[in-house]
């Protein structure tokens, strides 16, 4: 996977965006992961806590996923599909901080989606998502 730079924001080819700055990976077996975007990441500064949802829980895309926070602010995370989450990545709760090292491979939750095709094509792709932050 290739990085777009954007003055000091990398984004990663190859996932799907949302103007809330989330980015959606869809895996071979149809699954979800969802993160935050290197910009979201550098624009909350070192994060202190993860309030991971909860397995089970079912989300409407828009609905708030979970909440991040740093010593600046608490920011929610928006889930950019709707769907079930399936799994959430334990390690943030110990170690919220990997997110600040690399938002693309530390994930916060997986979902199974409900209604994947249609969603989808509402999110942005790589180079769309770097045109957007070039515009802010």
């Amino acid at each position: 996977m290739f990085m777009i730079e954007v003055g000091e924001y990398k984004v990663k080819e190859g996932l799907h965006y949302t103007k809330d700055h989330e980015w959606a990976q869809v895996l071979e077996d149809g699954t979800v992961l969802v993160g935050i975007s290197d910009y979201a990441q550098k624009e909350l500064g070192d994060l202190a806590y993860v309030e991971l949802p909860e397995v089970g829980k079912e989300v409407s895309k828009g609905d708030v996923l979970c909440e991040l926070e740093s010593v600046k602010a608490v920011s929610e995370v928006y889930a950019p599909v709707s769907g079930e989450v399936v799994e959430v990545n334990e390690e943030l709760e110990d170690s919220p901080e990997l997110i600040n090292e690399d938002p693309y491979e530390n994930w916060i939750a997986k979902l199974k989606p409900s209604n994947l095709e249609e969603e989808l094509g509402e999110l942005m792709d790589a180079k769309a998502y770097a045109e957007y932050l070039e515009s802010l």
